[in-house]
């Protein structure tokens, strides 16, 4: 039996790493325990899914993901300012503080404290790797059907 390739309807169980351009490792599941997934359910951003298709299970590659297909660039219409006022008396307001903001629709949307001067707080929306080339590690253990509900 031919080992089944990464594609859509299957489910993958495969180690990887993210590292910096500096080599500083994001994430990884080499050592511990694999991850499992499958293709299309949102647990991996679809450009690194793309660039897992046609791999087989044993086989191990390592991909340069520029921003645009990783986190996109930095943005900086997605730094905002806001008054100190806005936020709650206790709050600790510092730079490098993650803050959560509900987005239009409820969700939760994480900022981080950019700026602060006098009653003036800059908070940033963009991805924390927003901007970044990554190394994307990635190893395939194994593929298999994935199960369908019906």
């Amino acid at each position: 039996m031919t080992a089944l390739p990464v594609d859509k309807g299957t489910r993958i169980t495969l180690n990887f790493a993210l590292r910096l351009p500096d080599g500083s490792e994001i994430d990884s599941t080499f050592g511990k325990a694999p991850a499992s997934l499958e293709l299309g359910d949102g647990n991996l951003p679809e450009n690194f899914e793309a660039l897992l298709v046609g791999m087989k299970p044993g086989e191990r590659k390592t991909f340069e993901v520029p921003p645009e297909q990783a986190f996109g660039q930095h943005n900086p219409s997605n730094i905002q300012t806001f008054k100190r006022s806005d936020f709650g008396p206790d709050m600790v307001l510092e730079r490098g503080a993650v803050i959560s903001f509900a987005d239009a629709r409820q969700g939760e949307l994480p900022g981080v404290v950019h700026h602060v001067e006098g009653d003036q707080v800059e908070v940033d929306f963009n991805h924390p790797l927003a901007g970044r080339t990554l190394t994307f590690d990635v190893e395939i253990v194994s593929v298999e059907p994935a199960q369908t509900a019906h």
